[in-house]
């Protein structure tokens, strides 16, 4: 028996890289365990391996292109249809160093790093709110220190810099505050939620880097298994029950950047919600 038998976690982008071991360290832990998935193929392969390290059958695979919003409302309708709680979304999908525009419309970075992220969280609140105590955690990075706001005219743009990683940490400015949002509205609904920065970790996050430059910064990185601990610890530790919006940094509070205000966070939300609604 495990610590999280009975609990039901959805993971997006659980596939490879940080998904994939915060999914194995779920299932080990009893939990049963969605791995929404760009690839089928990726996906089931995932599966397998963790079945075959934790033994677990609990275990399900969900499709989820987050730069397609017409893919993750398929997605949210899928998991809807089964009729199972949800005690805790991960938020862990994204990509980095990619330049062009989503599906959607939306650079390449913010699109699928907040757009659809956002759009999934809002079409699964009620099932959250429901199955409370229930959490929400959204992987974002301290790239994010190095941005001092959202240029909302830009992000319906294609990528401009060279590299992506402005938009990228644009984006993950975005996740950091769309949690604090989520907080303030979920107040005393029993829906907690975290943001958090999991380390610089080499995973498939950057496969959108040329391949000279992404050899070279991976082997400075840290592991996925690394990487994962804060997103697990977010997802599950009790002591942080009562806690919500925080932003953890190596299993422990920080303070984010100064660009995280509560007014940019109601803007940001705002214009999330007529985005998607729009779409």
């Amino acid at each position: 028996m495990g610590d999280l038998d009975g609990r039901t976690l959805l993971v997006t982008g659980a596939n490879t890289g940080i998904g994939k071991e915060t999914a194995r360290v779920l299932a080990a832990r009893g939990a049963r365990v969605l791995l929404a998935c760009r690839s089928e193929e990726n996906g089931r392969r995932a599966i397998d391996e963790i079945t075959a390290q934790t033994g677990s059958r609990e275990l399900e695979l969900l499709s989820l292109d987050l730069g397609d919003m017409t893919s993750v409302r398929e997605c949210a309708d899928a998991f809807l249809a089964r009729g199972e709680p949800l005690h805790v979304l991960i938020n862990n999908a994204g990509l980095a160093g990619g330049r062009g525009m989503t599906t959607s419309g939306f650079e390449l970075a913010f699109g699928t790093n907040h757009v659809g992220p956002f759009l999934l969280t809002s079409l699964l609140l009620d099932c959250l709110r429901q199955s409370a105590p229930a959490r929400i955690v959204n992987v974002a990075s301290g790239a994010h220190y190095g941005v001092k706001g959202i240029d909302f005219e830009a992000v319906r743009k294609p990528t401009k810099s060279i590299t992506g990683m402005h938009e990228y940490s644009v984006s993950k400015l975005a996740n950091v505050l769309h949690a604090q949002e989520l907080a303030r509205r979920l107040d005393g609904t029993g829906v907690t939620t975290y943001s958090l920065h999991p380390g610089v970790i080499a995973s498939d996050i950057w496969r959108r880097m040329p391949w000279p430059a992404r050899a070279v910064m991976k082997r400075r990185m840290d592991s996925p298994e690394h990487g994962a601990r804060t997103s697990v610890y977010c997802a599950t530790a009790p002591e942080l029950a009562d806690q919500t919006g925080l932003y953890y940094d190596n299993c422990a509070p920080k303070q984010p950047g100064g660009a995280v205000t509560a007014s940019l966070a109601g803007e940001l939300w705002q214009r999330s919600v007529d985005w998607t609604a729009a779409a």
